[in-house]
């Protein structure tokens, strides 16, 4: 490995030599690559990487219990690796390198059992800040207006709430929910399958440059890499672990978005799914976790904050239907209220109502006495009416 760079605005307040074996990591292997992942866990970053370049150096060769030869797996890769080159490039496209246990890193991600090796990050806010109290949506790329209008209200509300919105740039439900934040002026976050520094998709050119305006753009995989399928799964996994909490919001039986619901299941972490007609495949994922029970039904932001906010403090109010004067009422109460006429017709004595009712009149004057004291019914002379 090459002489420590420079300290640069990318790299400030780093260990630097951490720092270049673990950009070193993230341009020879895949986040999720299995052999990488073995061999960090059997020794270490550092010597994990010097037993990569020995191997090499060799020839070849295979580590104890190991089946692959680590030096033909990373050898390819390991001949192009420049880390000076790495920090030119982050430099120049404005990202910072997040390293973890340093400031700016959003700490949830350790929680992943392959936590990402470093992050690059593009914008003007913390991803840490940013990160301690979000929400992440995600969903269908082929989204209907439903779910585009769903999406974006979802968002902007719980921005309005104090939340920030987390999720991929995708088009369709991404790409509404990161609107969504953006024009109720709150945070939002992106995570990419690819380099920070490439728009992905391209129509989202102008998309991703505001959510690092009012947010920031983040990726495991450094400038330059580009947006192969393996990336997009690992990096849902990503989204699901920078929240607190994940919603679906129209999903498909196949799509992407419910490898993303699995993720947070298995961090334990609170997801919701947003029902749509029962004859829509668009929702059909959606209801099929609902069905399953790994997601909990939320029809509003309310609903998605009592899921997913803090215990005590982010609590729904309940939902009622329509208030009606009869509300409350039981018994003779209920029987002589109903028996009356509403207003601007007609009251009715106490013989009548007794009558109508089929109390008697001891009954009937002790029910009319404590529903004009409730304020629900008023007597004109002989005559009782509904209020």
């Amino acid at each position: 490995m090459s002489e420590p760079a420079t300290d640069t605005e990318a790299t400030r307040g780093q260990d630097v030599d951490d720092l270049r074996v673990r950009l070193t990591w993230a341009r020879i292997a895949e986040p999720q690559d299995k052999l990488a992942r073995r061999l960090i866990e059997q020794w270490g970053l550092r010597q994990a990487l010097e037993r990569v370049q020995t191997s090499i150096s060799r020839g070849g060769g295979k580590e104890s219990g190991i089946e692959v030869d680590i030096g033909a797996r990373f050898a390819a890769r390991l001949a192009h690796v420049d880390v000076d080159r790495e920090l030119e490039m982050a430099a120049k496209v404005g990202a910072v390198i997040l390293l973890p246990g340093q400031p700016g890193w959003p700490s949830r991600l350790d929680e992943l059992e392959h936590p990402p090796w470093a992050l690059w990050s593009r914008g003007e806010q913390s991803p840490a800040v940013a990160c301690h109290r979000s929400i992440s949506i995600v969903g269908a790329r082929a989204s209907t207006h439903y779910g585009d209008r769903e999406a974006s209200s979802l968002a902007g509300e719980l921005c309005d709430q104090g939340f920030s919105i987390v999720s991929g740039a995708a088009y369709g439900i991404d790409a509404a929910a990161h609107r969504g934040a953006l024009a109720a002026g709150g945070r939002t976050l992106a995570f990419l399958a690819c380099g920070v520094d490439r728009a992905y998709p391209a129509r989202h050119s102008n998309l991703l440059a505001q959510v690092a305006e009012n947010g920031a753009v983040l990726s495991e995989v450094p400038p330059g890499a580009a947006p192969l399928r393996t990336r997009f799964l690992a990096r849902n996994r990503l989204i699901a672990a920078a929240s607190v909490g994940t919603v679906m919001v129209e999903a498909g039986l196949r799509s992407g978005a419910r490898s993303t619901v699995s993720e947070a299941v298995a961090l334990n972490r609170p997801v919701g799914a947003l029902p749509g007609p029962v004859t829509s495949m668009v929702s059909a994922g959606c209801h099929e976790e609902i069905r399953a029970g790994r997601a909990v039904l939320v029809t509003d932001a309310a609903e998605v904050r009592d899921l997913c906010g803090a215990i005590g403090e982010d609590l729904a109010p309940p939902k009622n239907g329509p208030h009606r004067s009869h509300d409350g009422l039981e018994g003779l109460e209920l029987r002589v209220w109903e028996c009356l006429r509403p207003p601007g017709r007609r009251g009715m004595d106490v013989e009548e109502v007794t009558r109508v009712a089929g109390l008697s009149a001891l009954e009937a004057l002790s029910a009319l006495g404590r529903l004009e004291a409730s304020g629900r019914v008023r007597r004109e002379g002989l005559q009782w009416q509904r209020v």
